[in-house]
C-alpha cells in the first residue's frame, strides 16, 4: 500500500494524530443517518505496507477480528506492552485489517454535504473511498468524522475500504489494564448536512435555572457564494419554552476568497422559572432543540440534546453538585462483553446501568478512556456521576512519554476531543486526563486547554495529585490516589494540610473473592470531613467466553450459554495467558464487581448496604430501647420508598409487620414507633425491607432497595448455649478409631484441622500464599498424642507439624441421650505460627446431601472483613448454588455469622449446632480441588459435601492491589477454642 495516507506512515508518527479528520463536536446527528453495520469483506494482513489479495472473507462490524482470527487472538497485559519496543516503535509484525463494502449514497443528499463517521478504531484508522484518500485517524475509542462531499456522488455506489493497524506509536498511550484487541469496535454511519450547518453546540445549564447556548454555524466550500449565507440566524426551544439570540454573527470576513470554510457564531439564553434541577438522585431533564435557519426562515439544520441543570464547583475540600456535598460512590467501567469484547449494545450498556443503580452505586470513571456517547445518554437519563477519562495511559513507559514533545499533540489533541464531545452531557462532572502515565509538561498542556475552554467542571489526575495530596499547583484539582490506605486518607483530612476534596480514582480491588473491609473503608469516609469516597475497581471481569476444544473464543454465536457466572458445557471464562500468548498477566483482568455475564458477585450486595439510602439505628437500653430512621440521600426525601418490617427469632420464627416511614429531609433522621413484637427463644434481628414504592427509571415497583437491619434482643438474652443439657454417663462413647479419628455414619471422613484456605488472588498477590505453602499449611501431617475414653467422652490430643513448629490440638467428643455428638475443640498456635488463613475444623459427609438450611448471615456468600451486607436470617439453598464460581477457582461459599445449620437429602439429616457466630461453608470441593486448577472447567465435584467450621477466618482485604485486610481480620497465634454439636436424623 503506497498511497498518500501510507506514505505517511501514521502507526510509526506520534505528531501525525489525524489527517482529513473532520473537528470534533457535540451536535446530534443521529437522525436521518445511514448505518454502515454489518457484513463487511474482510482481510487480515500481517502488515500494514501489504497489499490486500483476491481472496475476502465476512467480518461483522461493529467488532473485533481478534474474536473471530486464529492467526491473532486477543492477548492480555497489564502494565507491559505486548512487544518489546521503546516510544514511538511499534513491531514490523503488525496485524492489519481491512475493511470494504460498496455504498449506496442516496438520491436525496444531492448537493449536501456528506460526513463518514467511524465510531472507534484500534489502533490506526486509514480511510479510502474508491481507492482515494479520505483521512487518518489515531484514538481508539473516539469517533473519526471525515467529509467525502467530494469523494462521493449523490445517487451512486462508491466503495469505502476502512483499514485498521493494530500497533502504532500511539498504542504506547493506549497501554491500559485490558485485552488488546484490533478492529472498528463502534458504530460506522454515514450522514448528510446542508452546507450551511451547525460546526458545534455548547450548552450551560445552571442550577438556578439559567440557560446558555453557544452555537456554531459553518457553510462547507463549494456553496453558491463561496461565503457564509447572509441572513442566516439560529433559534431553540426549551420543554416548548423560545429561547431569546443573544447575539450572532460572523466570525470571518465573508468576502475573503481565501477561506474555504466560513465560521460563524450565535447565542441563545433564557432563564427557566422553577427549574427542576438534575442530581444523581433526581436526575431531571429538559428537551432543547436548536436551529439553524437560512434568511427565508427555511431550517438547514437541527440539533436535539438532553439538558439537566446543575452546578459543580469545588469549594475548600469538598466537591459539590448544586451546593450540596456528595459522597461519590463509583465504579470504575471499561467497555466490554464476554463475547464482543469492546462493542457494547444500547440494551447491554442500559442493563450493565440499571444493576449498578440498583446496588447503590452513582459514580463511573470511564477507565481509561470515553466511552460509547449512548453511554453518556444514559448516565444523563438515569443519574451517574461520570469522571470521564481521556483515552491516556502509558504505563509502561509512562516516564519516558509524559515530558516527550512528539506526544504533546496527541495528548491535548484526545483530550481536547473528549471535552468537545461530551460537554453537554449533566451527568459529566469531572475531567480525567487518563491513568498511570507518570507526569509532565504533557499533561500540564492538556490540562491549561481544557480549563481554559471548560471551567465550569474540576480536572483531575491521579499522577498529578499522587506527589502532593494538599498541593494547589498541579493538573489535578482533586486528590485521587489510588489504594490509599484508609488510615492514611483520615490522617491527611486530619492533618490540616488537606486543600482539596480526596477523593480514590481506584480503591478495593474486586478481583477474585475480595473486597474485604469495604464496609469500614466507608464508616471512616463517612465520620471524616474532607473524604468523599471513590471508585471501586472494576465493575466486571473481563473473561472471555472460549471453547474448550479448540482454544478460540467462542464469538457471537456464544449467546445463552452461560448463565449465574458459570460457562457452559465445553466453554470457559478465558483470561490471559488462555489464548497461547508469551507476555500476559493472568488471572488480572478478572477483577469486577459482577461475572462475564453480568451476574452480581457476593460484594454487590455488600456496596448496596453500605450505600443504602435508608439506615435504622438503635438508642437506648431495654425498655427505653428507640428506633431511629436515617435518610443517607444529598437531594431527595424517602417518599419514593415503601417498607415492612421483618422480625427474625433464633428459634426460627420469622413473620412482618407493616412499617411506615417517616417524613425525613435528605440527610436527616427521625425516631419511629417500636414495632410490637412479642419475643422469642433467643436472639432476635430486626430488618427494614425497603422497596420502590412506584416505578423508577432504573427500578420497577417492589424492587428492593436496601435491607439496613438491628439486633432487637441480644443472644444473652435467651439463646440456647451448645453443650450437655443431661448427665450422659450411662450413655456410651462416640465410636473413634485407635487415633482417635471419630467414625460416624454420615461422615465420609472425621473432623480434622484446618489451618489453610484455597488461596484467594489477594492470598496470592499479596504474599500470603507462599508463605503459607512454606509453612505446610496445606500439606499438614496429623501425629497422635493420646486417647482417653472415659465415659460417654473420648479425649483426644495430637499434633499437627508445620515449618513454625506443631499446632497442639485437643478434641472432646461426648455422646449424648439423643444420639447427638458434642464436640470441643482447641488449638494452639505457636508465636512464629502468626496470619494463617482459618482456625477450624474440616470434614466430609457421604454422598446424598444437597440441600443447606441455616441460620446465620446470608443468603449470599460472606466473610469476617465483608460481611454487612448479608443480614441474619433463616436461609436455604441447594449445596450446589453455595459456592461462588470466581474466574480462578479459590476460597469462596463462605458463610459467616453461622449458628446452625442442617443439611438434607433423600432419607439423610445432618444438624450442627455451633457454640456462636461462627465462619461455615459448604462445598463439593475441598480446598486442594480448588487450588489444583486454573479454570472450573477442570474441576471435579465430590458427590458428598466438603464442610469447614472455622473459629476464625482471616479477612479477604484487596491485597492483590490495594490494602491488605486489617489487624482484627487477621487469625493470631495462640489459643483458638470452639465447640458444636453434631446430630444425625
Amino acid at each position: 500500500m503506497t498511497d498518500a495516507l501510507f506514505a505517511l506512515r501514521p502507526w510509526q508518527s506520534p505528531e501525525v494524530t489525524s489527517w482529513g479528520r473532520l473537528p470534533m463536536n457535540a451536535v446530534d446527528r443521529r437522525e436521518g443517518a445511514v448505518s454502515l453495520d454489518g457484513r463487511w469483506r474482510f482481510q487480515l494482513l500481517p502488515a500494514p505496507e501489504r497489499e490486500p489479495g483476491p481472496a475476502w472473507s465476512w467480518a461483522e462490524l461493529p467488532g473485533s477480528w481478534t474474536f473471530d482470527a486464529a492467526e491473532d487472538p486477543p492477548q492480555y497485559t497489564n502494565v507491559r506492552m505486548p512487544w518489546a519496543r521503546f516510544p514511538p516503535d511499534s513491531p514490523p509484525e503488525n496485524p492489519t485489517g481491512v475493511y470494504e463494502r460498496d455504498v449506496e449514497i442516496p438520491a436525496e443528499w444531492a448537493g449536501r454535504r456528506i460526513v463518514l463517521q467511524v465510531g472507534a478504531a484500534e489502533s490506526v484508522l486509514l480511510v479510502h473511498v474508491d481507492g482515494r484518500p479520505a483521512g487518518v485517524s489515531k484514538d481508539s475509542h473516539l469517533a473519526a468524522e471525515f467529509d467525502l462531499s467530494g469523494l462521493v456522488r449523490a445517487g451512486t455506489k462508491a466503495t469505502v475500504r476502512l483499514t485498521v493497524v493494530k500497533w502504532s506509536d500511539a498504542s504506547h498511550i493506549e497501554d491500559q489494564d485490558q485485552w488488546w484487541l484490533g478492529g472498528i469496535t463502534r458504530p460506522v454511519l454515514l450522514y448528510a448536512t446542508d452546507p450551511l450547518h451547525l460546526a458545534d453546540v455548547t450548552v450551560r445549564a445552571c442550577h438556578d435555572g439559567e440557560l446558555r447556548v453557544d452555537c456554531r454555524v459553518r457553510s462547507a466550500a463549494g456553496t453558491a457564494t463561496g461565503a457564509l449565507p447572509a441572513g442566516w440566524y439560529v433559534s431553540g426551544e426549551l420543554d416548548g419554552l423560545e429561547l431569546c439570540q443573544d447575539r450572532a454573527f460572523d466570525r470571518l470576513n465573508a468576502e475573503d476568497e481565501r477561506v474555504s470554510d466560513f465560521l460563524g457564531e450565535a447565542r441563545l439564553g433564557t432563564v427557566v422559572p422553577g427549574v427542576r434541577t438534575w442530581n444523581a438522585e433526581a436526575p431531571e431533564l429538559y428537551d432543547l432543540t436548536v436551529r439553524l435557519h437560512r434568511a427565508d426562515g427555511t431550517v438547514a439544520d437541527t440539533s436535539r440534546h438532553r439538558v439537566g441543570f446543575r452546578d459543580v464547583e469545588i469549594r475548600g475540600r469538598d466537591l459539590l453538585v448544586n451546593g450540596e456535598r456528595v459522597y461519590i460512590r463509583g465504579v470504575n467501567r471499561h467497555d466490554f462483553h464476554p463475547l464482543t469484547g469492546r462493542t457494547v449494545s444500547y440494551e447491554d450498556m442500559r442493563a450493565d446501568l440499571l444493576t449498578l443503580k440498583r446496588f447503590g452505586f452513582n459514580a463511573i470513571r470511564t477507565s481509561h478512556y470515553p466511552g460509547d456517547p449512548a453511554l453518556y445518554d444514559l448516565t444523563d437519563e438515569l443519574g451517574f456521576y461520570v469522571v470521564d477519562e481521556a483515552d491516556i495511559e502509558s504505563h509502561d513507559h509512562a516516564h519516558e512519554i509524559a515530558d516527550d514533545p512528539r506526544y504533546l499533540n496527541a495528548f491535548v489533541d484526545r483530550v481536547s476531543r473528549m471535552v468537545l464531545r461530551d460537554k453537554n452531557h449533566p451527568s459529566v462532572i469531572v475531567w480525567s486526563l487518563g491513568n498511570e502515565s507518570d507526569y509532565g509538561a504533557n499533561h500540564d498542556a492538556a490540562a491549561g486547554w481544557l480549563r481554559r475552554h471548560d471551567p465550569t467542571r474540576p480536572v483531575q489526575y491521579e499522577g498529578a495529585a499522587k506527589l502532593d495530596w494538599g498541593a494547589t499547583d498541579d493538573a489535578s484539582d482533586i486528590a485521587c490516589p489510588m489504594y490509599a490506605p484508609i488510615e492514611d486518607c483520615v490522617a491527611h483530612a486530619l492533618s490540616g494540610e488537606q486543600t482539596r476534596p480526596l477523593i480514590q480514582c481506584e480503591y478495593s480491588h474486586a478481583m477474585g473473592n475480595s473486597n474485604g473491609t469495604l464496609a469500614d473503608t466507608w464508616a471512616a469516609i463517612e465520620a471524616t470531613p474532607g473524604l468523599q469516597g471513590g471508585f471501586i475497581w472494576e465493575f466486571w471481569d473481563h473473561g472471555i467466553l472460549q471453547r474448550v476444544n479448540d482454544g478460540r473464543p467462542a464469538g457471537r454465536g456464544g449467546a445463552g450459554l452461560y448463565e449465574n457466572g458459570v460457562a457452559g458445557p465445553g466453554l470457559r471464562w478465558a483470561y490471559g495467558g488462555d489464548f497461547g500468548e508469551r507476555i500476559h498477566d493472568g488471572a488480572f483482568i478478572a477483577d469486577g464487581v459482577v461475572f462475564p455475564d453480568r451476574t452480581p458477585k457476593p460484594v454487590m450486595f455488600e456496596h448496596r448496604e453500605i450505600a443504602a439510602p435508608v439506615r435504622l439505628s438503635v438508642e437506648g437500653e431495654g425498655t427505653w430501647r428507640v428506633l431511629r430512621v436515617h435518610n443517607r440521600q444529598h437531594f431527595r426525601d424517602l417518599s419514593w420508598l415503601t417498607a415492612e418490617w421483618e422480625f427474625t427469632a433464633a428459634d426460627g420464627g420469622t413473620w412482618t409487620l407493616p412499617a411506615r416511614l417517616p417524613d425525613v429531609p435528605p440527610g436527616g433522621s427521625a425516631v419511629v414507633d417500636r414495632p410490637e413484637v412479642a419475643g422469642g427463644a433467643g436472639e432476635i434481628w430486626l430488618t427494614l425491607r425497603v422497596t420502590t414504592a412506584a416505578d423508577e427509571p432504573w427500578a420497577p415497583r417492589g424492587t428492593e432497595v436496601c435491607s439496613p437491619q438491628v439486633r432487637w434482643y441480644a443472644a444473652d438474652e435467651g439463646e440456647p448455649v451448645v453443650g450437655m443439657e443431661e448427665d450422659p454417663g450411662h450413655i456410651p462413647p462416640p465410636e473413634t478409631d485407635p487415633d482417635g479419628l471419630l467414625l460416624h455414619p454420615l461422615l465420609a471422613s472425621p473432623p480434622a484441622l484446618s489451618l489453610w484456605r484455597a488461596p484467594t488472588d489477594n492470598d496470592v498477590l499479596g504474599g500470603m500464599a507462599e508463605r503459607w505453602r512454606e509453612l505446610g499449611l496445606d500439606r499438614m501431617e496429623r501425629e497422635p498424642v493420646a486417647v482417653e475414653r472415659k465415659g460417654a467422652t473420648v479425649r483426644v490430643r495430637s499434633r499437627w507439624s508445620t515449618g513454625a513448629g506443631f499446632v497442639e490440638h485437643e478434641q472432646v467428643f461426648t455422646a449424648l441421650v439423643d444420639g447427638r455428638v458434642f464436640v470441643e475443640e482447641t488449638a494452639v498456635l505457636p508465636e512464629e505460627l502468626t496470619d494463617v488463613a482459618r482456625v477450624g475444623t474440616v470434614f466430609e459427609t457421604v454422598d446424598g446431601f444437597d440441600s443447606l438450611a441455616w441460620y446465620g448471615q446470608g443468603p449470599w456468600e460472606s466473610y469476617p472483613d465483608r460481611a454487612a451486607g448479608a443480614p441474619v436470617g433463616h436461609h436455604a439453598l441447594p449445596v450446589d448454588e453455595l459456592f461462588t464460581p470466581y474466574l480462578r477457582p479459590q476460597e469462596s461459599g463462605g458463610r459467616h455469622g453461622v449458628r446452625h445449620f442442617t443439611l438434607s437429602g433423600g432419607d439423610h439429616v445432618l444438624a450442627v449446632r455451633l457454640d456462636g457466630p461462627r465462619q461455615v461453608s459448604v462445598t463439593r470441593h475441598r480446598a486442594a480441588d480448588l487450588a489444583a486448577v486454573a479454570h472450573h472447567d477442570e474441576l471435579v465435584p465430590r458427590p458428598g459435601c466438603v464442610i469447614h467450621i472455622d473459629a476464625a477466618h482471616r479477612g479477604l482485604g484487596t491485597a492483590s492491589c490495594g490494602p491488605d485486610t486489617s489487624p482484627p481480620y487477621l487469625v493470631p497465634p495462640g489459643v483458638h477454642r470452639w465447640s458444636w454439636t453434631l446430630r444425625a436424623l
